[in-house]
């Protein structure tokens, strides 16, 4: 592996911070020694500059050290942690910028820690060796981390949809055609639009850049296309260079990709879905005495969105304008009776339900799922949408979440996907949302997963609780442990 640029600069910057540090000196007393400003010394130490060879052959003279072990990677005994945290390239790949966190910053904290934090180093290390065969889900657990750092609300990127739609003197009620989308596209970004067949191995891409051309994929509903077309004019608007080319998904090359996409797809639901006039609509939703499934049907077709794209602008709206920032998004696809979960996002703490180990089975009393299992067997046509909800209450454990679901055929592949966000059931969820109290919506004793479930009289048990089983005979070890050692010391 080649070590970055960066990681040089960053392991000559430690080393000469704790030589000098070691040798009881300032940077302006290392300055005056020898001839070097405090200014350079300071952007050195920070790993921010690699200095010339005069330079390097100075500062080890005054440091007391070989220029050869200076300039090598090697760290001594104190060290040592970093060193392969430094060569593996970690800190390059991880976007610590995203967190306010330099690079220098952080390894300065790690290297000033005690010697026992060097097993957390050393962790971190074997990490990096290791996380590069799942380079894709690092990425985007990095994403959902600084997702929900600021509660999936990003004012800027409001304001960029906003100014859009203000330039080009749309109405807030005004629903944006695909007509209107590719002219703009073409005549202020010169960029053409054609729908196209994709070849089979290329059937689950909704779109393709290729140079000032964008291809979008013939078999997309009118929603999907819409929200290909936003997407593409939010790359533009935020002047945006660093992104894949493809969309969905063939290749991950770097984080700040990830970041860009998202924030283009970010744009294009706030573009077709503006938040002033979202919030009057889930307003109005909240203040109904009873469930009413056919309201989000219609306010879907209304703005002639995706169930995705409406339910995932309900979360960058609920934490902001009503105060119910606990809360989850998830997506699950549905192919040959597998449910897998492809997308989640957790606010406020991590939520039931969440992603579990490949080889676990969810709850099947999920809303998520059990949506899913209706669509699969009424649905008849691609545009159908079927939508529930349920309060969910948790075997052993006092949380309760309204869980909002919707799921659609997933064109233009077979699959069939549910959205669903859960809302944790609290003061501020009973002040704001009415109908919690409709004796018509479904309550359900729900589990995390059949392995973890306490659950004795579960009809879509999928397997045996073997987790929770093992949990239950540690204790029971541990408890016979107790009583033992207490008995022992009583007859002593």
């Amino acid at each position: 592996m080649t070590v970055a640029k960066e990681n040089i600069r960053l392991t000559f910057g430690l080393k000469v911070k704790q030589l000098r540090q070691e040798k009881g000196i300032s940077l302006s007393e290392l300055a005056h020694q020898t001839g070097i400003s405090v200014s350079y010394l300071n952007e050195i130490e920070k790993g921010k500059k690699y200095p010339q060879t005069e330079k390097i052959v100075v500062l080890a003279e005054t440091l007391g050290v070989s220029y050869d072990w200076l300039v090598s990677l090697k760290l001594n005994k104190k060290l040592a942690p970093l060193a392969d945290l430094l060569q593996s390239n970690f800190l390059s790949e991880f976007p610590l910028e995203v967190f306010g966190i330099e690079p220098a910053q952080f390894l300065d904290i790690l290297a000033n820690a005690p010697e026992k934090v060097g097993a957390f180093i050393g962790t971190l290390a074997e990490i990096a060796r290791s996380y590069d065969m799942q380079i894709e889900e690092f990425y985007f657990s990095v994403l959902r981390s600084y997702q929900e750092m600021y509660e999936n609300y990003f004012e800027d990127l409001e304001q960029e949809a906003q100014h859009f739609r203000d330039i080009h003197k749309l109405k807030e009620k005004t629903i944006l055609d695909i007509d209107f989308l590719k002219e703009v596209l073409l005549k202020d970004y010169h960029v053409q639009t054609i729908e196209t067949e994709f070849e089979p191995a290329l059937k689950s891409l909704r779109s393709l850049l290729k140079g000032n051309t964008l291809l979008i994929n013939q078999n997309l509903s009118v929603s999907q296309k819409r929200f290909v077309l936003c997407r593409e004019i939010g790359f533009a608007v935020l002047k945006i260079k660093k992104r894949s080319a493809t969309f969905s998904w063939v290749e991950v090359r770097s984080f700040d990709e990830v970041l860009n996409n998202f924030k283009a797809s970010y744009f294009a639901g706030a573009l077709l879905l503006p938040q002033n006039m979202l919030f009057n609509d889930l307003k109005g939703f909240f203040k109904q005495k009873q469930f009413d499934a056919d309201y989000l049907i219609r306010l879907n077709t209304q703005y002639q969105v995706t169930p995705e794209t409406l339910l995932y602008r309900f979360s960058n709206l609920l934490p902001k304008y009503f105060g119910l920032n606990e809360l989850f998004f998830l997506r699950f696809d549905n192919t040959d009776k597998q449910f897998n979960l492809t997308k989640e996002m957790h606010i406020s703490g991590l939520h039931n339900p969440h992603a579990s180990a490949l080889e676990e089975h969810y709850c099947r009393r999920w809303i998520s799922i059990t949506i899913l299992e209706d669509l699969q067997k009424h649905h008849k046509k691609d545009a159908e949408i079927l939508c529930k909800a349920q309060i969910s209450e948790y075997y052993d454990s006092p949380n309760r979440y309204f869980v909002l679901a919707m799921a659609r055929s997933l064109s233009p592949t077979p699959a069939l996907s549910s959205l669903a966000i859960g809302i944790k059931v609290n003061e501020q969820a009973e002040k704001m949302i009415h109908f919690l109290e409709d004796k018509n919506l479904t309550v359900k004793k729900v589990g995390e997963t059949c392995q973890r479930c306490s659950a004795t009289d579960c009809t879509e048990r999928m397997s045996e609780p073997s987790i929770l089983l093992k949990k239950q005979a540690k204790k029971a070890r541990k408890q016979a442990l107790e009583k033992l050692t207490t008995n022992h010391i009583e007859n002593a």
